[in-house]
């Protein structure tokens, strides 16, 4: 069944807000026209999905019309192959509309953080973490979003322990938030003589960013200390106290960045990080809450959990929360992320509707 009431209320919500969005007056909270914008952008698209589907029963309509009553033979058999055509159209617009339909996670439209760190596999674990790090950034190209360095731990190898970055853009976290959890990676290391398949394992945290509005914290909550910045193999590249730690005493979070010349920026750049991780701790108990009556299988969730793995030998890559396996890990790791985020997403508004 259709769901006419419901398009009839948004249809009225998107014809108020296009009263506001050609104000000028209105354009001059850039807070407040960003949010308007995004939700006309959201209703256009609901909107348009159902005239098309409106359209089409029309065509339905009218050629089931003449299946019944033209006399020419062939004129039928063409009205009868269109409307086979515009129902199995309609159908696949249906479903469209019900995924425009369904509840939306309001972090979706936020920026993200982005962590990635390296954990069984020693040196291997640490490279993989440098491609993981590549095929974001090939995903951000993409998709056109700008990404910031923020702070890394690298390796002798050319790998990282650790890296952290944000994302901005448009549905940054809608489309990364199903990255978090453990990647496992199969191949055969660069340094290994036998050619033995080794499986190593790296974790990806996708934290939502917070404003400073949603996240208030209480400098007296602080442990803010400064020292001076370390390059590899722990030798001093600075000669003032530039690095910083932040310790978020109530939670004991430890947030360190070290990578600007200027403490000033050191301290904003860890000070999102903080806020971020904070907002995440805030999504997590409500996660936990809400899997106390549901499980929750392509969410945040339990990021211990191995969610893909990429197998090089059979140039395989699985995704075990959908059991959704592609053999293009060559176009994946250069940013082709779109089938997995995708169908990600469609299981997960799924699994919203479906309570």
């Amino acid at each position: 069944m259709l769901p006419v009431a419901k398009i009839n209320k948004l249809q009225k919500e998107y014809d108020l807000i296009k009263t506001d969005i050609y104000d000028p007056a209105k354009m001059s909270d850039r807070k407040y026209y960003s949010k308007i914008s995004r939700r006309f952008k959201e209703l256009e698209e609901i909107l348009n999905c159902w005239q098309e589907i409106q359209d089409l029963g029309k065509m339905i309509s009218e050629n089931s019309e003449m299946i019944e009553n033209e006399t020419e033979a062939e004129l039928r058999e063409m009205a009868r192959e269109e409307n086979e055509e515009a129902e199995l159209a309609r159908s696949e617009k249906v479903e469209v509309l019900k995924q425009l339909l369904a509840p939306k996670d309001p972090n979706d439209d936020k920026n993200a953080i982005v962590e990635i760190r390296a954990g069984t596999g020693g040196d291997e674990a640490a490279l993989f973490v440098a491609d993981l790090y590549r095929m974001y950034s090939y995903l951000a190209e993409r998709k056109g979003w700008k990404k910031t360095y923020i702070s890394a731990n690298e390796t002798g190898v050319g790998g990282f322990k650790e890296i952290i970055f944000s994302l901005s853009g448009e549905n940054v976290f809608g489309a990364m938030r199903y990255e978090s959890g453990v990647h496992r990676v199969q191949r055969v290391p660069v340094t290994e003589s036998q050619g033995r398949i080794h499986t190593s394992a790296i974790s990806v945290a996708v934290l939502p960013e917070a404003d400073e509005v949603e996240i208030d914290i209480d400098s007296n909550d602080l442990k803010i200390d400064v020292y001076r910045s370390s390059g590899h193999g722990g030798q001093s590249v600075n000669t003032t106290d530039s690095a910083v730690r932040i310790t978020h005493i109530p939670t004991g979070l430890v947030v360190t960045c070290q990578d600007e010349k200027s403490q000033l920026k050191n301290k904003s750049k860890a000070m999102k990080v903080l806020r971020s991780r904070l907002l995440d701790l805030e999504i997590s108990k409500q996660e936990a809450e809400i899997s106390a009556s549901r499980k929750s299988q392509v969410g945040t969730g339990d990021r211990s959990a191995k969610i893909r793995t990429y197998n090089f030998p059979q140039s395989r890559v699985t995704d075990h929360r959908i059991n959704l396996t592609s053999f293009k890990l060559n176009n994946i790791l250069l940013g082709e992320l779109d089938e997995f985020i995708d169908a990600l997403g469609v299981a997960y508004k799924n699994e919203m509707m479906n309570g």
